[in-house]
């Protein structure tokens, strides 16, 4: 005989406990949906934990674009320090996967906050890390070796 924990009384109660699985694309519209209504702190929170599970599942497209989300939510809210934070996380993973004019974005971004909150030092950090990023973008990639006329 299978003994459950207390907590636990019935096989129904361990069987639903076990079907339940956060569905991070009904939390991510539900977080969309929030911030249309104006409700920007839940949203934020519900971007951040979107982007949690975005990242875990390795879409990381997914969980840069989250942490992006949950900054703007926090611009709405004037809160710049965690705004930097949220928009440096989401420019962190977009450039380590290679998405680099979205990792752009987000250094923006984080660099708005930095002024927003008055800090020169770090502005002109951010300032340079994305110019190296924007000339690294502009640069021609030399001539490619396929051709459709050859």
């Amino acid at each position: 005989m299978l003994l459950l924990p207390k907590v636990i009384q019935t096989p129904q109660e361990l069987y639903k406990m076990s079907t339940v699985r956060e569905d991070p694309i009904k939390m991510h519209k539900d977080a969309n949906a929030l911030t249309e209504s104006g409700k920007c702190v839940e949203a934020r929170d519900l971007f951040v934990k979107v982007a949690e599970l975005y990242f875990k599942g390795q879409n990381y497209f997914g969980a840069a674009e989250m942490n992006y989300k949950a900054g703007e939510c926090s611009i709405k809210l004037k809160e710049y320090p965690k705004a930097t934070e949220l928009f440096t996380k989401s420019a962190e993973i977009a450039l380590s996967k290679g998405f680099d004019r979205y990792g752009v974005s987000g250094l923006e971004q984080a660099r708005d906050s930095q002024k927003a909150l008055g800090n020169t030092k770090e502005v002109e950090e951010l300032e340079k890390k994305i110019k190296e990023l924007n000339d690294k973008l502009s640069e021609p990639e030399g001539e490619s070796s396929f051709s459709v006329f050859s």
